[in-house]
């Protein structure tokens, strides 16, 4: 039975399910398919909204779903350009290097961090770029080499909870245990879920939606759970099914395209309509792989990106060998919001894109699905503008319904700020200082850690309630960033970690007080270590300012 609610809140809901049906059918494009296991329903679609765009589903409430699926950018990861995984070879600045997604500091199992075989005490980086959440329900097969299939088992009992249609199921339930997207070492669906019961819906979040802000209307978890599913157990299930119910409604049909095939022939420009041609057969006949209306395929090709050994693709799924280098082919819809392009994020503009096919491809081999072919200036031109134009939905771009979301506390002014310059020590190291976790009251787990520095040299920390944004005073060389007011506190962190060749760190975490007083108020921090071969003996990192706020 679901909870009493407000007609307010009833028109509410309302307001959230009619639109997306509606839009659908005006535009004559098809409607998702969806499993009968699991049918769409407003409360689903708002519960599983709540919990795509939720960064404590994450060990460090740090990533969420939506971080790296933002709609504005469509559907894919505006931070991709920026995150570098080195790449087969394990080294960065080579040519096999990565642009994937950033995920979380490696995390063990009570929440300390831990360093990382290529990440050391950063962020971890996926080894592919991220696909587009939107229009990812017409997927029968997700993932770049779709070994998300439309089969879901449940990952707790073990069972088949959808036949057929679950891939978004399937999909959803992977990066959530995954140790370099969102979890700590040893996590559990079971945990997960349990952390999800506990959690105050969307805490770190803000500038919600009305309509999702009154449909959550201060209620617990449990009793969002309750109006979705008929009762308040929160489970691994539950979870999935309501964040793929979302990404079903996800759907981007309102493109400059969809008003021209509806018969408003100033939908496109004179100079889009001319790309429209190209793209059909004028020079690459991109229309053999991505199909109208998806723009996309339900295929896998190798279009000779990188060189095969260095990521079999679907081969890896299959076994097959012929199907070593294959790769999804993504829809088309928004790509002028998602660079960079491939599955390595290798091509950093659209122009990069058409260059490439019109080469052939970088590493052509007999499996190679694209040939070379001649294309002009003039119609080169009009095919990127068809595409980075003509292809996007102005919903998606402006974030509106159903496209519409929160604010992410990592793309708030509330992360934590690192400032100044730190002092080298040996081998010219600079350390630096981490923290990258929320500091919102009543955490129980907030991290700083130091790394950078001397494997092995002594070390501590200074944190006072005043900083020195221009590092006017030193000691024993190295720049103070800290006021040095009578709150100025020394807390020793031990030897760092590691030996002298390789970079030292060592971390430590406290508790935050739920205090309303807090609100607001601001720690400065700074790490030092005792080392030789620093200018007088002592490396240090710049400054570290970490302001406190209440959650919702």
């Amino acid at each position: 039975m679901s909870l009493p609610r407000s007609p307010r809140l009833v028109l509410s809901l309302a307001l959230v399910a009619v639109p997306f049906a509606g839009s659908v059918q005006a535009q004559g494009f098809p409607p998702p398919p969806v499993p009968p296991e699991n049918q769409i329903t407003a409360a689903k679609t708002n519960l599983g909204k709540t919990l795509f765009w939720d960064e404590q589903l994450s060990a460090s409430g740090t990533v969420a779903c939506a971080t790296c699926h933002a709609m504005e950018f469509g559907g894919g990861d505006p931070r991709t350009a920026g995150s570098v995984h080195p790449g087969p070879d394990a080294s960065f600045g080579t040519p096999d290097d990565i642009r994937g997604s950033r995920g979380i500091i490696g995390t063990a199992t009570d929440l300390s961090y831990v360093t990382t075989a290529l990440f050391d005490l950063r962020e971890q980086v996926t080894s592919r770029k991220a696909l587009p959440v939107i229009n990812a329900a017409y997927n029968g097969l997700q993932m770049w080499d779709g070994r998300a299939t439309g089969r879901f088992v449940d990952p707790v009992t073990n069972t088949v909870a959808i036949q057929n249609g679950g891939s978004l199921e399937s999909q959803a339930s992977g990066p959530p245990l995954n140790t370099i997207e969102m979890a700590h070492a040893g996590t559990t669906w079971s945990e997960l879920a349990a952390k999800v019961r506990d959690a105050r819906p969307l805490a770190l979040a803000t500038n919600l939606p009305a309509t999702l802000d009154a449909w959550i209307a201060g209620r617990s978890y449990p009793q969002l759970f309750q109006e979705a599913f008929g009762d308040n157990n929160v489970t691994a299930r539950r979870i999935l099914f309501a964040i793929a119910t979302y990404e079903r409604t996800l759907v981007s049909n309102q493109a400059p395209i969809d008003a021209f095939r509806q018969g408003n022939p100033a939908a496109l420009t004179p100079n889009q309509q001319r790309g429209l041609q190209v793209f059909n057969g004028l020079g690459p006949r991109c229309n053999t792989c991505h199909n109208e209306p998806l723009f996309a395929g339900p295929g896998f090709f190798h279009l000779g990106v990188r060189p095969i050994n260095e990521d079999l693709g679907r081969g890896a799924i299959t076994g097959q060998p012929q199907d070593n280098g294959r790769f999804k082919v993504p829809s088309l819809r928004n790509v002028g919001l998602r660079a960079p392009y491939f599955h390595n994020g290798g091509k950093a503009t659209l122009e990069e894109v058409v260059d490439f096919y019109a080469r052939g491809g970088d590493f052509r081999t007999q499996q190679s699905n694209i040939q070379p072919f001649p294309l002009n200036p003039q119609d080169r031109n009009a095919l990127v503008d068809f595409l980075r134009n003509g292809l996007t939905d102005p919903r998606v771009a402006q974030g509106q319904a159903p496209f519409d979301h929160p604010t992410l506390f990592t793309r708030s002014n509330r992360a934590p700020r690192l400032y100044g310059t730190g002092t080298a020590g040996s081998g010219g190291r600079v350390p630096r200082l981490v923290a990258v976790e929320p500091p919102v009251l009543g955490n129980p787990n907030f991290s700083v850690a130091m790394e950078q520095g001397l494997g092995g040299a002594p070390a501590f920390f200074l944190f006072d309630m005043a900083s020195d944004p221009l590092g006017l005073q030193t000691l024993l060389g190295a720049r103070i960033w800290l006021g040095f007011t009578v709150a100025l506190t020394a807390v020793e962190i031990g030897g760092l970690q590691g030996s002298g060749n390789r970079s030292g760190w060592q971390s430590m975490a406290f508790a935050i007080p739920n205090d309303a007083l807090l609100d607001g108020a601001a720690f400065f921090a700074q790490g030092f270590a005792i080392d030789p071969g620093a200018p007088q003996g002592l490396s240090a990192t710049g400054g570290l300012e970490v302001r406190f706020f209440a959650g919702r």
